[in-house]
């Protein structure tokens, strides 16, 4: 009988430049880039989810060319090239066509409950429902986060503070520019003692967003003082 190979939970990546890990046979494709006082060209049919940890970055796009300092994130659908003196990292969602976006400098915590007292802000949120997203985890000094998993893969990285990643092969030491990808399913937790510590996490899907049927506009267009979300007739012309 052919042994069976347990896939880690956690693999942590030095903040080197380049493709850091290929996950394209993933069931939600996508490529980890280190971003690193290099050139670096981001491929066409995909969109990037790309986090500047320090110095500046300039992204340059079909939309034009924006200079982002330490803090500040983009969503860039196509052929990219990122370069400069800065660091950073850029997951790329393939085979997804998002919007480009530019924001930041990321806020010190989280404006959304998260599990364990910690919160959770949506920097670029999903497009479309189940669309890729990139998010701002913040832990607060002593917490032992519960045990958990999730549905798909996800991408990190330390950009303040400290602390650990409990698996079921160990801990794992995080500090400022650990970056990491947490696999599919795989059981872990995260931990903090006399530190704080934020991350910044690409998911490459959701279970959350807007859908043909109800987003803000059409909710809130009232006809005769219902809803056009209410109105099949309406939505479907």
């Amino acid at each position: 009988m052919q042994a069976t190979i347990e896939r880690p939970s956690f693999t942590p990546y030095p903040l080197a430049h380049g493709l850091l890990c290929d996950l394209r046979d993933d069931g939600y494709p996508t490529q980890l880039w280190g971003l690193s006082e290099q050139p670096l060209t981001l491929p066409a049919g995909a969109t990037h989810f790309g986090y500047v940890y320090d110095g500046t970055l300039m992204v340059e796009h079909a939309a034009g060319t924006f200079t982002l300092g330490a803090g500040m994130y983009f969503s860039a659908p196509g052929e990219t090239t990122v370069r400069g003196n800065g660091r950073g990292i850029a997951a790329s969602r393939l085979d997804y066509d998002g919007f480009f976006q530019i924001g930041g400098p990321v806020e010190e915590r989280g404006r959304l409950k998260y599990i364990d007292g910690c919160t959770d802000s949506l920097l670029i949120p999903p497009v479309m429902m189940g669309d890729a997203c990139f998010n701002l985890l913040y832990f607060p000094p002593g917490v032992d986060q519960t045990q958990h998993t999730h549905p798909s893969m996800r991408v990190g990285m330390v950009i303040r503070g400290r602390g650990e990643c409990i698996t079921p092969k160990g801990s794992i030491p995080l500090t400022p520019g650990r970056v990491f990808i947490i696999h599919a399913e795989g059981p872990h937790g995260f931990r903090t003692t006399d530190s704080e510590m934020a991350v910044v996490a690409y998911h490459p899907d959701s279970d959350f967003g807007p859908t043909h049927e109800t987003h803000p506009m059409i909710n809130r267009t009232i006809v005769g003082g219902v809803s056009a979300s209410q109105i099949a007739d309406i939505r479907t012309k």
